[in-house]
C-alpha cells in the first residue's frame, strides 16, 4: 500500500524560489520545532573588502540587520570565529552590552537575547555566517544545537549550490576573454571598481525600490557580465584606437544584443532556469546602453521602461570609464567625473542613481583606492 499523506516541509528549497523564500521554508520548520527562535539571517563574506554584507534572512518581522554591511576586521567577536574555527553559542547577549559596534546595537534593540552563530565555508574558505537567535535566554541548549546544526548546514549548501554555479559562470567568461585576447578597457581592476559601485548604487536606492539584500548581491555579481557581448565584435573594431565609422559603431552597438544573445546560451548551456533572478543578468547585458531620453540602444527605451538594474550599472560604468586612465585619455578627477553625470541625468542617466551616487563620494574613494590600476592595467 502507497501513502502519499506526508507533506514535505521542505520540499520549497528544490523549487525555482529566491534564497530568501527558501531561507523561510528553513525557518519555519526550525520554528515549529523550536518556537523561541526568532530570527535566521545571512551574511556573506568578500575577502577582497574585507567586508560582510547581509543576504537574506527571515523570522519574526522586524528586521534590525537589511543593506547592512561591515567590516569583519572591526568586529571581533566575530574574528574570534574564525580563529577557532568553531561555531559560537551566547546564551545572554547582555555580554555585549557595552559593545558600540552597530550591528551589536541593531540585534539588541530588536530584543535578542541569545544567539549561536555558525560560520560557513565551501572546500575549507570561509564565505559567511548563519546567525540564529532568540528573544529569549538560554535557548541554546546542547540538545537545541544539535536539531540547529543540520539547518545551519543546510542553509550553507542552498547559498553554495546558487552562488557557485554563478561564480563558476563568471569565472568561465572571464576565462574565455582572456583566451580571445580581448585588450578592451575592461581590466579586472575596472570590473571590480564599477560592480562595487553598482552594489553602492542598489544598497543606496534599496529602500525606495525595495530591493532585498539578495538582489543588491546578484547585481554585484551580474555587473561584469555587462560588456559580454563584445566578445562578439571584431578586435579591428574594438581595438581600434581612433574614431569609428558610422558601420564600425554600428557593429559596436551590437554588442549588446550579442550579449543577451550569450546569456542566453550561457543560461541554457550551464541550466541556471532555477537559479532565481536570471533575469537580471539579461537586463544588464542587453539594455545598459539605453537612455532615459529615449536615444539610447538596442531598443530606444524611455526613462523607467529600462530596467533598473540597467540604469544602475550605466551610472557605474561611466563613471569608472570616464576616471580610468586610457591609452586615448588621461583618467578625470571624481570632480569633473561628478560633474559629467550630473549633465548626464535625466537626459542619458537615471537622476536618482545618480544622486545617491554622487552622494557617496567618501565610499567611492574606498573603493578607488582598493582596487587601483597598476602600471599594467
Amino acid at each position: 500500500m502507497f501513502l502519499f499523506g506526508h507533506q514535505d516541509k521542505l520540499s520549497e528549497i528544490q523549487e525555482n524560489g529566491s534564497l530568501v523564500q527558501k531561507i523561510e521554508s528553513i525557518y519555519q520548520t526550525v520554528r515549529a520545532r523550536f518556537p523561541s527562535i526568532s530570527r535566521i539571517a545571512v551574511a556573506l563574506y568578500d575577502a577582497k573588502t574585507d567586508l560582510l554584507k547581509t543576504l537574506a534572512r527571515s523570522g519574526e518581522e522586524a528586521h534590525p540587520l537589511v543593506h547592512y554591511q561591515a567590516k569583519l576586521a572591526e568586529a571581533p567577536s566575530l574574528l574570534e570565529i574564525l580563529e577557532k574555527r568553531s561555531p559560537r553559542v551566547v546564551n545572554d547577549l547582555s555580554l555585549f552590552s557595552e559593545g558600540k559596534h552597530e550591528h551589536t546595537l541593531r540585534i539588541e534593540e530588536e530584543g535578542h537575547l541569545s544567539s549561536y552563530t555558525m560560520p560557513m565555508y565551501v572546500r575549507g574558505v570561509f564565505f559567511g555566517f548563519v546567525f540564529f537567535n532568540s528573544r529569549q535566554r538560554a535557548t541554546f541548549t546542547e540538545e537545541v544545537l544539535n536539531h540547529l546544526d543540520p539547518f545551519g548546514h543546510l542553509i550553507s549548501l542552498t547559498i553554495v549550490s546558487e552562488l557557485s554555479t554563478l561564480q563558476t559562470l563568471l569565472a568561465t567568461v572571464r576565462t574565455a576573454r582572456d583566451m580571445a585576447h580581448l585588450r578592451d578597457d575592461e581590466t579586472g581592476a575596472h570590473q571590480d571598481r564599477m560592480s562595487r559601485y553598482a552594489r553602492l548604487i542598489a544598497r543606496k536606492l534599496a529602500t525606495d525600490h525595495g530591493f532585498t539584500d539578495e538582489y543588491i548581491e546578484k547585481v554585484f555579481i551580474f555587473a561584469p557580465l555587462h560588456d559580454i557581448g563584445k566578445m562578439g565584435v571584431p578586435d579591428r573594431i574594438l581595438l581600434k584606437p581612433g574614431h569609428l565609422s558610422q558601420d564600425e559603431y554600428a557593429i559596436m552597438k551590437s554588442h549588446t544584443v550579442k550579449g543577451r544573445q550569450i546569456i542566453d546560451r550561457m543560461v541554457e548551456n550551464f541550466e541556471l532556469d532555477p537559479i532565481s533572478d536570471v533575469g537580471i543578468m539579461r537586463n544588464i547585458a542587453a539594455f545598459h546602453h539605453e537612455a532615459m531620453d529615449g536615444s539610447g540602444y538596442p531598443a530606444g527605451l524611455h526613462g523607467e521602461e529600462i530596467p533598473i538594474e540597467a540604469r544602475i550599472i550605466a551610472v557605474a560604468d561611466i563613471f569608472d570609464a570616464l576616471t580610468s586612465r586610457r591609452p586615448y585619455k588621461e583618467a578625470w578627477s571624481n570632480k569633473e567625473a561628478f560633474s559629467m553625470l550630473r549633465q548626464l541625468s535625466g537626459v542619458k542617466l537615471d537622476p536618482g542613481c545618480v544622486s545617491v551616487f554622487i552622494d557617496s563620494a567618501p565610499e567611492i574613494e574606498e573603493i578607488q583606492l582598493q582596487f587601483a590600476e597598476n602600471r599594467f592595467g
